[in-house]
């Protein structure tokens, strides 16, 4: 039997696109997001990198790999939900009543032309079951975050949700052979 690992998961930092529905929508990071996530992870040990394919999560894999010496491994799998019709729009630009039902019910509700709640966990849980079972980070989107939490320790909607997940949120969870799941520290304080 293995032994239990670690899994970082790293919300990549401000994009320069803000206030939007930023599911596919390929938005570069700041410097500021970029600079707060590398010092957000200086006390972390890891093996292994891991990043969603959209340039905010890349970039930041990217520079803390060269510090690290360590070659992030791209995976589409971490993406953001798929907004659809409304990714790159403001939640003003949305119908109000379409965007209400989509928060009270992503999988019976999605976006026009997007991604199922349930379809976005499945292939966050299928990212999980491919990772090399040793301490690794992972940076990629807050949606993507909320699944992983859905597939490991099993939370409601309710419970995802009363997560704070800001840009730079740093959240650690102990993942025994099983892929089950412990949470053992979340930060999410803006770093100085």
């Amino acid at each position: 039997m293995s032994a239990p690992f670690l899994l970082h998961l790293l919300r990549h930092g401000a994009p320069e696109l803000t206030g939007r529905m930023l599911g596919r929508t390929d938005s570069p990071v700041t410097a500021g997001g970029l600079a707060a996530c590398v010092a957000r992870v200086k006390p972390l040990n890891f093996k292994q990198i891991v990043c969603s394919d959209l340039m905010r999560s890349q970039a930041i894999a990217d520079a803390i790999g060269r510090e690290r010496g360590l070659a992030p491994t791209t995976d589409a799998r971490w993406r953001e939900l798929d907004f659809g019709d409304w990714d790159g729009l403001a939640a003003a630009e949305i119908d109000a009543a379409s965007l209400q039902r989509f928060w009270d019910d992503p999988d019976g509700a999605p976006p026009p032309g997007g991604e199922r709640w349930s379809d976005l966990v499945a292939r966050i849980t299928d990212a999980i079951e491919d990772l090399t079972p040793e301490t690794s980070l992972i940076v990629t989107h807050g949606g993507a975050i909320r699944a992983a939490l859905k597939s490991l320790c099993g939370f409601g909607l309710r419970e995802l949700w009363a997560f704070d997940l800001p840009y730079t949120a740093l959240l650690t969870l102990r993942i025994w052979p099983d892929r089950t799941a412990q949470i053992m520290a979340l930060q999410t304080d803006p770093v100085s």
